[in-house]
């Protein structure tokens, strides 16, 4: 999002978006029209998990050669591939390794999962939304601990959400740790796809083939006999956000204030802010609540937060003080809302209500919309909300995920700087599913992930330390707005679904869904069956992942005198281990694109470089929020070679040892590579020389990249952590019974040797868990498998 609050936002961020990525789609374009069976949406066209859901999904498909008709499944390259489960398909995450392997013809292969039902009664109450309630079932599921198992929901509560609703819980299945999140198929499932275009014909199958097999649902069916259960009643959700830093936690609206003030006290007090900031957070976070709603709202030289020093700033023609709390990013974004009419059109019809009692947003907010799909435009047109987003800088910035992976763009130079100099703890509000550290913006410490309504709430607002269900958004033109005076009511909200959601507009939007614009169109493509690599790309490399390879399978490889790369904490993401957004100057990976003539404002992100292995590899470990044990202190991709030693880049340390050919381990806690399925976190620590990585559980997919990666996942066994067998991370580690007689899940022992000579042996169990993981191991990896495979035949 480089330009946002105009008219012209949309077009110069796809102009811009085109001129940075074109090496990128030429790859695609070439692949497109060298490969049968190989299709791509092209550019500015919605979200892929969207474009699934109101297009591609079928539901059921049928064999075109043999007349039988089977369910619809899918893997995607993204964890929010579940949001289809929302439509009755089973569909998950994987890795991008995984997904290579299945387009070359490998099964996909997993340990039979347990299925958790969760039971929903009742119906949602006024003023919650779909979005308050995903964030509710991620908070209880999180809780029930449902990593690697399915999870279906059930009950008669079903019967009163929309598909959208559906879809917006399903799509964060990877936040509750989930497999899948399934919705069985129903009367609101056909009625869903007659809206979206599906033809008569696909309708009528869907319904007679799921009947048929007993997987259509009704009021009546019997309740599933599932592993485990939990349920709960609609009824009791209420407005909420989750944040400052996890989505699994929720923060009652009504509570959000008081709750920020007091992260605020505890972050100032931990990074070893002036005792004075330290003791005025304390307050702050005492004072916050509902009786004292003192603060005063004015448009000229209003505050940003309600602590007593700040920074002045001037942006857009107005002064102001910048203060911690301030909300510089409001964001409508991702599709695990932008899917659903419901919030989406509240959002619309709040800003409405919004400007006819003459509030605006404040000046130091970056507001941005961006759909998931081109339908939304369309019906916000249709309902008359488009102008007033607009007047409130909610303009069109794009058809893609933006801030919510992470490219919420640049603030204004005024705005950063103003954070850089007053170490200002900034926050951002999005419409998203993920608010791990350092992925919405380097500059917001604090991410709250709430309803596309509230987005524009706290736009409003400008502020976190502000209780909105007790304390006016601002001075309207006849005195202080409360949330409560310009919050639409559900009838209002579905009244306009009623009204302006059509089924036209979806089938005009996708009648040409592979065409693409004339960016897309004009490209010049090279022609063959193989590619031309471009010796002097910075975006598409040829990468090293099958140098010095041979016909024989390597087998399984000791691993002796290996050293800790970094020791790191509990929920470790795969956005700590790779980041995808702003790549800094002064970064190894920085340096390199300097070093081969790439300009800093030509950077782009570590997700647009993911095509060139050398800017990935000095990525990885490189996420600013990173905090590694063995370097006490840091924030950062930084570890030290010795106890006490001088803190380096993670690369650099990396590229130390490969060349000394000591072998490199990485020691964590619990939930580690939690988050996206970004294989690029399983790739670039392969690059770095790492073999293996001893955490004490690991989430679904990223365990399964490692191993793709040929790197070997070991879990603590009998409640051992790092702390309780007093590993540093200086130690030497030996794994043992690394040899042909390794098994899957195979019980294992390692030995730590540490500088002064004493070991400690502890037990590990190997986290490769199907047989085919094992051939996998054993051959390096995935794609050295699979290209052994091609080659024999």
């Amino acid at each position: 999002v480089d330009e946002y609050g105009t008219d012209a936002a949309f077009l110069l961020n796809t102009n811009l978006e085109f001129e940075r990525n074109v090496e990128r789609y030429v790859f695609l374009r070439w692949g497109q029209d060298a490969f049968r069976n190989f299709r791509v949406v092209p550019p500015g066209t919605g979200i892929c998990h969207q474009v699934n859901l109101e297009y591609l999904g079928q539901a059921v498909f049928v064999n075109e050669e043999t007349g039988e008709a089977y369910c619809d499944s899918l893997v995607g390259t993204d964890s929010h591939t579940t949001m289809i489960n929302g439509l009755g398909v089973l569909g998950w995450g994987v890795g991008g390794i995984e997904a290579e392997a299945a387009m070359l013809g490998q099964p996909v292969s997993m340990l039979i999962p347990e299925v958790v039902g969760f039971k929903l009664f009742g119906k949602l109450p006024a003023g919650a939304t779909a979005t308050d309630l995903v964030l509710t079932v991620t908070e209880m599921l999180r809780k029930k601990k449902v990593v690697g198992k399915f999870v279906e929901f059930y009950g008669n509560g079903l019967s009163t959400l929309s598909l959208a609703d559906r879809a917006t819980i399903a799509n964060m299945a990877p936040e509750y740790g989930a497999t899948m999140g399934f919705f069985p198929v129903d009367d609101e499932t056909l009625k869903y796809l007659r809206l979206s275009g599906r033809s008569d014909q696909q309708v009528a199958l869907v319904e007679a083939y799921t009947r048929a097999q007993g997987l259509f649902r009704t009021d009546e069916t019997a309740d599933p006999q599932f592993t485990d259960t939990l349920e709960l009643d609609l009824g009791t959700v209420e407005p909420s956000l989750a944040g400052p830093r996890r989505p699994q936690d929720r923060v009652p609206l009504s509570k959000a204030a008081t709750m920020y003030a007091e992260a605020l006290a505890i972050d100032l007090e931990k990074l070893g802010t002036l005792a004075g900031d330290a003791t005025q957070a304390k307050a702050t976070a005492v004072s916050a609540s509902p009786e004292l709603s003192h603060k005063v709202m004015v448009h000229e030289g209003e505050e940003a937060a309600g602590a007593e020093e700040g920074v002045a700033c001037e942006h857009g023609g107005q002064h102001f003080t910048l203060k911690h709390g301030a909300v510089v990013i409001a964001a409508i974004t991702s599709c695990t809302n932008t899917s659903n009419p419901g919030v989406m059109l509240a959002a619309g019809l709040l800003a409405r209500n919004a400007v006819k009692q003459g509030l605006s947003v404040k000046p130091w907010v970056k507001t941005s919309l961006a759909p998931g799909s081109k339908v939304v435009t369309d019906y916000f047109n249709a309902a008359g909300v488009t102008e007033y987003l607009d007047k409130l800088g909610f303009n069109l910035v794009g058809y893609g995920c933006t801030t919510c992976i992470g490219n919420s763009g640049p603030l204004p130079d005024a705005i950063a700087a103003a954070i850089e100099s007053g170490k200002l703890f900034v926050a951002s509000v999005l419409s998203g599913n993920r608010n791990f550290e350092g992925r919405v913006n380097p500059l917001t410490r604090y991410n709250y992930l709430a309803s596309p309504p509230l987005v524009v709430a706290y736009a409003l607002a400008g502020r976190m330390d502000l209780d909105l269900t007790r304390e006016p958004l601002g001075i309207g033109a006849h005195g202080p707005v409360f949330l409560r005076d310009i919050w639409p009511t559900a009838q209002q909200v579905q009244d306009e679904i009623n009204a302006s959601v059509k089924r036209e507009f979806f089938t005009h939007q996708y009648a040409d869904a592979f065409k693409g614009d004339a960016n897309w169109q004009g490209l010049d493509v090279p022609a063959g069956e193989t590619y031309a690599w471009q010796e002097h790309s910075t975006y598409v490399k040829n990468p090293p992942y099958f140098q010095g390879m041979t016909m024989q399978a390597p087998g399984v490889k000791p691993i002796h005198g290996a050293r800790a790369l970094a020791m790191l904490g509990d929920s470790i993401t795969t956005d700590h281990i790779s980041p995808a957004g702003n790549i800094p100057a002064a970064s190894p990976a920085g340096k390199w694109l300097l070093e081969h003539g790439v300009a800093r404002k030509d950077f782009n992100s570590y997700g647009a470089r993911r095509g060139n292995h050398e800017v990935m590899m000095r990525g990885t470990f490189a996420n600013i929020r990173l905090r590694n044990e063995m370097v006490p202190g840091t924030e950062g991709g930084f570890t030290s070679t010795e106890p006490g030693g001088t803190a380096t880049f993670i690369y650099d340390a990396a590229m130390q040892h490969a060349a000394a050919g000591t072998p490199l381990v990485i020691v964590a806690g619990k939930e580690y590579g939690t988050g996206s399925s970004r294989d690029w976190a399983a790739k670039g620590t392969i690059l770095l020389g790492v073999r293996a990585v001893i955490a004490e559980s690991f989430e679904r997919i990223h365990r399964s990249n490692l191993v793709g990666m040929g790197v070997l996942p070991l879990e603590f066994t009998g409640g051992s952590t790092r702390h309780s067998l007093g590993l540093t991370g200086f130690e030497r580690y030996d794994i043992q019974g690394l040899d042909d007689t390794l098994a899957p899940r195979k019980a294992l022992k390692v030995q730590a040797t540490a500088p002064d000579g004493a070991t400690t042996t502890f037990d590990v169990f190997c986290r490769i868990d199907t047989p085919e993981e094992l051939n996998y191991y054993k051959h390096g990896g995935i794609l050295p498998y699979v290209l052994r495979s091609l080659a024999k035949k």
